[in-house]
C-alpha cells in the first residue's frame, strides 16, 4: 500500500447492550446522533464474517465533524464474548479519547448517567490534564483537557 492510500479514519465501532443509554451518554459528552439504523441480511455477514445477521446502529459525529462513533447492538448473532472489565493493559483494542474544553465540567454532567473515574485527573506536563473514566456499560473512554495552545498531540 502507498502512503498515500489512506485518506481518513472513518469511525470507531463500539458494541453496547442499550443503544439508546449510550447514544444519551455521548450526546451528553457533546457528540451528536448522526443517524439510526438496523443492518441485516447476508451480505452484511459477508463483511463481518458473522453470517446473517440484524445490528441496530447509531453512528454519532464529534462536533468539528470529522471523527465518527458507530454504536451497534446485535441482536443476531447473539453477543460472544464481553471485554469491557478488561484491565487497562489488556491487549487489544482499549479505548477511545476525546478533548474536552473542561474536565472538570465534563466529568460532573457525565458523573450524573453513572460514569466513574478509572483512576484520577492527573496533569501531564502542564499540557494536558487527562483521565480514563467508564462510561455506559464500563466502557472505558479517555478524557483530555488542552491546557496550552500547542495542537500537538499526546
Amino acid at each position: 500500500m502507498k502512503k498515500n492510500d489512506l485518506m481518513r479514519m472513518d469511525n470507531v465501532g463500539i458494541v453496547v447492550e442499550s443503544l439508546d443509554g449510550a447514544v444519551a451518554f455521548f450526546e451528553e459528552l457533546g457528540l451528536s446522533l448522526e443517524g439510526k439504523a438496523t443492518i441485516e441480511g447476508e451480505w452484511a455477514g459477508r463483511v463481518t464474517g458473522l453470517g446473517n445477521q440484524e445490528v441496530e446502529i447509531a453512528m454519532m459525529v464529534t462536533p468539528d465533524g470529522h471523527s465518527r462513533l458507530e454504536l451497534s447492538r446485535f441482536i443476531t448473532p447473539a453477543v460472544v464474548a464481553d471485554h469491557r472489565n478488561a484491565p487497562v493493559n489488556a491487549l487489544g483494542y482499549l479505548r477511545v479519547m476525546f478533548t474536552v474544553a473542561d474536565i472538570d465540567d465534563t466529568l460532573a454532567r457525565l458523573q450524573k448517567l453513572g460514569a466513574t473515574i478509572a483512576g484520577e485527573v492527573v496533569n501531564y506536563e502542564n499540557m494536558y490534564r487527562l483521565c480514563y473514566i467508564h462510561g455506559p456499560e464500563g466502557i472505558l473512554i479517555g478524557l483530555a483537557e488542552q491546557l496550552t495552545s500547542d495542537r500537538n498531540p499526546l
